[in-house]
């Protein structure tokens, strides 16, 4: 395994996005021995930064990682997130100091230890201005419950104030071949402040592994069944269109699960992509992306792949984005 910087803090090249076992992906309802097994290889080939969220599960993920983490801290860059309330409903960002200080202690206590190393605002509560959430998280370094603070999908200007009250150590944001939100400017922003970036989904939801091959392959509740690039109107044709990832990755004599992660390495060296698996063997292809050489022609060619069709996200997930 290689280690880069977010800021300050020290991270696995490639970090382990958990939410799929617990949440919304076909494979969450595995024996969670299954799943801690999974966290357990990943920390025993050198991967440290695990990646969870309050709301995934609701909770029960959290639960998990800890059991994973258990007699292993010392070896783990533990995240996780808040501020996406799951008991009003649609979920709804809640920023306030109240709810902050509620959810540490309830992260705490879930993953069963004293402090979290990198704290993410899972969304940006519009109603509450960004400097109140900063002071309050302050607050919480100062305590020693958490180390460093994250954002997820804020977008520049909230990312600037944010950064003026305290250093800011990652944005967390979907970033991908087939997702390139962060081109608005974003992504000059981290790199003018000395922020790292993680993204999310960075194998597209699985589509970019090229194991998809059928809708028939999700359980009856997965998420993906209903995201705007898994539809049935566009299914298809975005399984051709990720095929043109397969030929570079026969090309480079690598997996296109592979390929796509290596394109994301090497797009930023102060980028920690976190992809999510229930399968030993996927997590073991995932991590040999560090050894995937590409050539600066090759990541044109990436850079320039045909999109698909479809957002990634419903209109009213997008809506909830800092955009």
């Amino acid at each position: 395994m290689e280690y880069t910087q977010l800021g300050s803090l020290t991270v696995s090249r490639i970090g382990l996005g958990c939410m799929g076992m617990s949440h919304i992906y076909t494979g969450y309802k595995q024996p969670e021995a299954d799943s801690i097994a999974v966290i357990h290889r990943a920390l025993d080939l050198g991967v440290t930064l695990i990646d969870t969220a309050e709301i995934y599960g609701p909770e029960k993920n959290e639960v998990l990682v800890g059991k994973a983490i258990k007699g292993r801290r010392d070896k783990v860059v533990l995240a996780t997130k808040f501020g996406l309330r799951s008991n009003v409903g649609r979920p709804a960002p809640d920023s306030s100091p109240e709810n902050i200080r509620v959810a540490v202690e309830g992260s705490l206590t879930r993953l069963d230890v004293d402090h979290i190393d990198l704290y993410y605002q899972h969304r940006v509560d519009k109603s509450i201005p960004i400097e109140d959430v900063m002071g309050t998280l302050v607050e919480l370094i100062d305590e020693g419950k958490i180390g460093h603070i994250g954002l997820s999908e804020a977008g520049q200007a909230t990312i600037r104030r944010a950064h003026a009250v305290h250093p800011v150590t990652a944005l967390q944001s979907e970033y991908s071949l087939w997702t390139r939100d962060g081109d608005d400017g974003t992504l000059d922003v981290l790199r003018q402040l000395g922020i790292g970036f993680v993204p999310y989904s960075p194998l597209g939801r699985g589509m970019l592994s090229a194991k998809i091959t059928s809708r028939d392959q999700f359980d009856d509740d997965d998420w993906r069944l209903t995201n705007p690039r898994f539809v049935e109107e566009v299914f298809n044709e975005n399984l051709r269109r990720v095929d043109e990832v397969v030929a570079i990755a026969t090309e480079v004599g690598a997996t296109p699960a592979q390929v796509a992660l290596a394109w994301l390495l090497a797009k930023g060296s102060d980028w920690a992509p976190i992809p999510g698996t229930v399968r030993i063997p996927h997590l073991e292809e995932d991590l040999g992306a560090v050894d995937v050489d590409l050539t600066p022609e090759q990541v044109t060619r990436l850079d320039n792949i045909t999109q698909p069709l479809g957002d990634h996200h419903s209109p009213a997930q997008m809506a909830m984005f800092d955009r």
